[in-house]
């Protein structure tokens, strides 16, 4: 039997099961040897969860941020304009120091 040790590294698991029974001086039947074919697992999507791995592969290919919005937000920056609104500033850091509070 593969011990945990072997799983660790990496190492492939032999999940055929070979039975041997060997025949005593006493013993008048036959040797057989048989071998237990290892079981299949299948798996199926609900029309739900292919509709979740089409919308995951869609979100994966857009990009994460508006870029003209970021060249917008350093173009203020750069000339000065750029403010900041401390108090919407600061609702939004309670706002999401409530939200990891509900992880």
């Amino acid at each position: 039997m593969t011990s945990i040790d072997h799983l660790r590294g990496g190492q492939p698991l032999n999940t055929n099961r070979t039975l041997n029974h060997t025949k005593t001086a006493t013993e008048n039947t036959p040797v057989t040897a048989t071998t237990v074919e290892p079981q299949h697992d299948a798996v199926s999507l609900s029309s739900q969860g292919k509709a979740v791995g089409q919308i995951h592969q869609q979100l994966a290919a857009e990009t994460s941020f508006d870029s003209a919005k970021v060249a917008e937000i350093k173009q203020a920056i750069a000339n000065g304009s750029y403010t900041i609104d401390a108090d919407k500033l600061a609702n939004n850091m309670i706002k999401f120091e409530d939200e990891l509070q509900g992880l």
